[in-house]
């Protein structure tokens, strides 16, 4: 089982790196052929990753890719009803997990007991499942499942063409910033880093740097620690790094706390998956963070559009990237074209030409495009104003004692909010200020009128946010209904 341990390598030469051992690309290509193998011996044809960051997540991904495999790859933070539904709809024939504990695994399937494999040095485990096939759309060879917050969380099926454009993209338009080393910060099953930390790194012959995500300071899907995630960025110097912007605020704050500065290796860090501003962005620029917003979903598999240092304008989501066609209907509703998924899963009808993402926007003469929120999240007061709860929401997370704000007001002559602090121990008086000053900078009409203090973290954990920090608005509400109406 155990291999002979390969020759060091040098640091400028290695394609992968685990934070203790480093592959060359010939070292690399042959783990990929080595499981290749291994998955065709074993009959696979549906296989989903429950795996930490590290080697193994990548050769194995790689590796599905060479047997003609349907990887499906499950974040750690899934429930077991979030897992059992994701196994289920997708057909999956076998589990790739931890050898510690893939025997409760099987046995909570109802599956054989798993046989041992070794994968770029990692002992794990394959389960064999009792799969009932499924029809997938045409192309299929990833499926990726969109947030993850409820039972049946949508599984979204992507081609290898899909995917390799948009890393494609992603290298030609870095290329004057020369990034040689990566180091993947998110869960790799998230598809912003599988795709722009992982894919697109490894297609420039850059260093994908992939430590287990504790050492990041990462844990589930919303607990970080900034210190010692600054610590790992000292340490391993990357050139590049993909953020949320939760992420990024607590970076950001923790810096200026303390009054340091980020490594001055980077020379960019990207940061989606939600909305950023303005003053967050000037934040993190003055504490050395190289922050430039982008914008993309999984429809379109992953980035579409992103700002960069020489073509850069703060508020937006950048222009669009070599491989991404984008437009805005008449309606307002921003729609992609050029790398769209192959389908959904459960559905073989393929997306139309031009995919509507749901999101409202506009171009602007230089090309940036601007989001403006949800479409489905458009709020109509009473009075018969138009307004983008996304507008309110970062006008109030700017100031710097909120951390995340949810409004609404559909058929209301005026706005509410609920407010998570960034401290605990703020004061109702501190939150008020907050408010005052949002409202000082935005109309009459968008003014926040009532406010109340959350119940619990926006997070994965409580329900009330995204494990990429969107908020879930409807569960929010619910659960503070009764302290935000307006009935006597």
């Amino acid at each position: 089982m155990t291999r002979l341990r390969p020759p060091p390598v040098d640091a400028g030469l290695a394609a992968l790196d685990d934070g203790d051992r480093r592959w060359t690309r010939e070292q690399l290509d042959a783990e990929y052929r080595c499981a290749a193998g291994l998955f065709i011996a074993h009959d696979v044809h549906v296989m989903a990753t429950l795996l930490d960051n590290g080697a193994a997540w990548v050769v194995a991904d790689g590796a599905a890719a060479r047997a003609g495999v349907v990887h499906v790859p499950l974040p750690a933070f899934f429930s077991p009803q979030q897992l059992e539904h994701a196994l289920r709809s997708a057909g999956v024939d076998t589990l790739l997990a931890p050898l510690l504990y893939a025997g409760a695994l099987a046995r909570a399937l109802g599956a054989a007991p798993p046989r041992l494999v070794e994968m770029a040095g990692q002992e794990l485990a394959i389960v064999r499942l009792h799969a009932v096939p499924v029809p997938l759309p045409a192309g299929t060879g990833k499926i990726t499942f969109t947030s993850g917050t409820t039972g049946t969380p949508k599984g979204v099926c992507l081609s290898h063409d899909a995917t390799q454009a948009v890393a494609d993209g992603l290298v030609v338009a870095t290329r004057a910033l020369d990034i040689r080393r990566h180091l993947c910060v998110l869960p790799l099953p998230v598809l912003l880093e599988n795709v722009a930390g992982l894919l697109a790194p490894l297609a420039r012959h850059a260093t994908c740097v992939v430590p287990r995500l504790a050492e990041l300071g990462l844990a589930g899907s919303s607990t970080f620690d900034p210190a010692q995630f600054h610590g790992a960025v000292e340490r391993h110097q990357p050139h590049s790094l993909i953020l949320l912007p939760q992420m990024l605020r607590a970076w950001t704050g923790w810096l200026g706390q303390r009054r340091l500065r980020a490594p001055s290796s980077l020379r960019l860090v990207a940061v989606g998956g939600a909305a950023v501003g303005e003053r967050l962005l000037g934040a993190a620029r003055s504490a050395g963070i190289p922050a430039y917003e982008g914008y993309g979903l999984s429809e379109g598999a992953s980035v579409q559009t992103l700002n960069l240092p020489d073509a850069d304008r703060p508020g937006s989501a950048g222009r669009p990237l070599p491989h991404a066609r984008v437009r805005v209907a008449a309606d307002g509703e921003i729609e992609v074209a050029g790398s769209l998924m192959a389908g959904y899963l459960g559905d073989t009808v393929a997306p139309p030409p031009w995919w509507p993402t749901g999101d409202l926007g506009r171009i602007d003469d230089d090309g940036f495009v601007h989001v403006r929120g949800r479409k489905k999240d458009l709020l109509i007061t009473s009075f018969g104003r138009n307004v983008s709860p996304e507008w309110i929401e970062q006008a109030l997370q700017a100031q710097t004692v909120i951390a995340h704000a949810v409004v609404s007001g559909d058929g209301e002559p005026s706005l509410a909010a609920v407010l998570w602090p960034v401290a605990p121990g703020s004061s109702d008086a501190q939150l008020q200020a907050a408010v005052d000053a949002a409202n000082a900078g935005l109309p009459d009409y968008a003014r926040v009128a009532r406010w109340v203090r959350a119940r619990a973290a926006f997070n994965a954990e409580s329900g009330f946010a995204t494990a990429n920090g969107r908020p879930q608005r409807a569960a929010i509400w619910r659960a503070h209904a009764d302290a935000l109406s307006t009935t006597p």
